[in-house]
């Protein structure tokens, strides 16, 4: 009981210090009405607005979870913990940033598994020697993150081989990819949650703390909602000055859609992962670094694969470059060479945020106007 109410007073004044950056909401909304303003000052203000909206909205559906079954809870949490950046990819859909969409999906699958992992390996490891997970759950993960690089390879192949003259046929192999990774992803769905939820349970035999729900329905639903909205309204804000942030800062794009997004949007669940790692929970660490990159690649960008026949100027593929698909495939292999004793330490987690860092500096000097993009529109 100590415990969980010292766990509980840790987590209310890391909310304090980070609800400290609501400020930049009500700051960006008035920057952006101001024409003359650097686009990298609205981008920045957005962007710093973005981070205590996502935590409210992942604290508030973390309240709705506690008054429902576990299943369910469990399901809300991953679903909107990736709130934060289908927001900001229906906004960069809507602008046509084709590019910026697929890198931000690529970079929120990089940061959940080399950045937020990394961090929460050498966090959780300068604190505990050696720490232990359930390897079969990691080793089911990592297969079905091996399918979610293969769904992106896959249109990659395919276009180097294809005459231009062929876009019907790209089309439909992106329609019947993402039906297939909307029906992999209901049945992993399936297969955590109730044929065999065991694979996943911790690995020392205790379960995860249930937690009390602090707030009330109402008040959940309300701060659900509202943040939402405003994360609409910031993501706008942000995908509107990406183009004139990266020329005032002289970055690419992509970078900006690799790391920037990437590392904003998914700014709480970093904090949720490494704390858990810091408590020697790395089951739960593993649970929201690798679950949440599983569904980005199998439910949000089918989702959004869909959705910009509707939304966008043109349908969105997964196709990128060749040095794209190295920057997917790598990792993937990584993490599988990591995970698989079950076990971490922190040198571990300085092998991911070195591979993290090694991708960073290779987007930050890829050009936009490189021979073979990145992430072609």
């Amino acid at each position: 009981m100590a415990a969980t109410t010292t766990d509980a007073i840790q987590h209310r004044r890391g909310a304090q210090y980070i609800r400290l950056l609501l400020i930049f909401v009500p700051l960006a909304v008035v920057l952006d009405r101001i024409d003359s303003l650097s686009p990298a000052i609205r981008f920045g203000c957005a962007a710093l607005a973005i981070i205590p909206l996502s935590a409210e909205l992942v604290y508030s559906t973390e309240q709705i979870a506690h008054r429902t079954s576990q299943t369910l809870g469990g399901l809300l949490n991953a679903t909107f913990g990736n709130a934060p950046e289908l927001i900001i990819s229906l906004m960069a859909l809507q602008a046509g940033l084709l590019d910026v969409v697929k890198a931000s999906l690529v970079g929120v699958m990089l940061g959940n598994l080399l950045f937020v992992l990394g961090l929460a390996f050498l966090v959780g490891g300068l604190k505990h020697r050696v720490q232990k997970f359930n390897r079969r759950g990691a080793r089911m993960q990592r297969s079905i993150l091996m399918v979610a690089a293969i769904s992106i390879v896959v249109p990659s192949v395919f276009d180097n081989f294809i005459p231009p003259d062929l876009h019907d046929a790209e089309d439909a192999l992106n329609i019947g990819i993402a039906i297939v990774l909307l029906l992999t992803y209901t049945m992993s769905l399936l297969f955590m949650l109730k044929t065999h939820p065991d694979y996943f349970s911790d690995a020392d035999g205790g379960g995860e703390e249930a937690g009390a729900s602090s707030w009330s329905l109402r008040r959940a639903l309300i701060v659900l909602l509202a943040s939402s909205v405003a994360l609409a309204f910031m993501s706008e804000i942000v995908v509107d000055a990406i183009a004139g942030t990266a020329a005032a800062l002289g970055v690419s794009r992509a970078f900006i859609g690799v790391i920037v997004l990437a590392l904003i949007g998914g700014a709480p669940e970093s904090v949720a992962a490494v704390t858990m790692a810091r408590k020697n929970k790395l089951d739960l660490t593993m649970g929201i670094a690798v679950g949440s990159s599983i569904q980005i690649a199998l439910f949000i960008a089918p989702m959004l694969m869909l959705s910009s026949y509707v939304l966008a100027p043109r349908p969105l593929n997964l196709m990128v470059g060749n040095a794209g698909i190295m920057i997917v495939l790598f990792p993937v292999l990584l993490i599988s060479t990591v995970v698989g004793d079950g076990k971490s330490n922190w040198f571990k987690g300085v092998q991911l945020l070195s591979v993290y860092a090694l991708i960073a500096l290779f987007c930050y000097y890829m050009p936009d106007n490189a021979t073979t993009p990145l992430f072609p529109p």
